[in-house]
């Protein structure tokens, strides 16, 4: 497959519906070669420092977490609406336990020195610039975030990522 290098600012779709909807794989890859990919639903995209970023968010417990944080490098990619049984599957099964990606049929592929996917329409090669874990005092008062979203009080860390490159695949 073939992929054309374009600018942030001509990233086409709603993020909305990206992150939200048709979700987001995050990968990356430790210094020993290994690979490890999961879904996300919870994300952003904008502009902060100056920068264009995204933000995501892993819950401690996640394996691909110790991916993200030993690399500082990782990459979001999207796939549409097509792809959501691969990507399902993917954000329920951890790596610690099987191979999830061959279970998927996904192919991986170098972006920049970043692990992405073959099967991906949309890749954004990402640094980590800022992570912070969110913490119950901060939840302000007159919402039910804290209770309807952590129940088991496993609390996210947030990481804002500049966007070095952003690979479309070409038609």
């Amino acid at each position: 497959m073939e992929y054309r290098k374009i600018e942030p600012a001509a990233i086409s779709g709603n993020p909305f519906e990206m992150i939200g909807k048709e979700w987001a794989l995050v990968s990356a890859k430790k210094a020993d070669g290994t690979v490890n990919t999961m879904t996300v639903s919870w994300g952003s995209m904008g502009v902060l420092w100056s920068k264009n970023v995204v933000q995501i968010y892993l819950r401690p417990q996640r394996y691909t977490k110790e991916f993200v944080d030993q690399a500082g490098r990782f990459t979001l990619s999207f796939y549409g609406e097509g792809a959501k049984k691969e990507l399902g599957y993917l954000g329920k099964v951890s790596g610690r336990d099987e191979d999830k990606i061959a279970k998927v049929g996904f192919n991986v592929r170098d972006f920049d020195g970043v692990p992405a996917f073959e099967e991906a329409r949309l890749v954004l090669v990402c640094r980590s610039l800022y992570a912070q874990s969110l913490e119950p005092e901060c939840f302000l008062p007159g919402n039910s975030c804290d209770k309807d979203c952590y129940p088991l009080k496993d609390y996210h860390t947030m990481y804002v990522a500049e966007i070095e490159a952003v690979y479309e695949k070409a038609e």
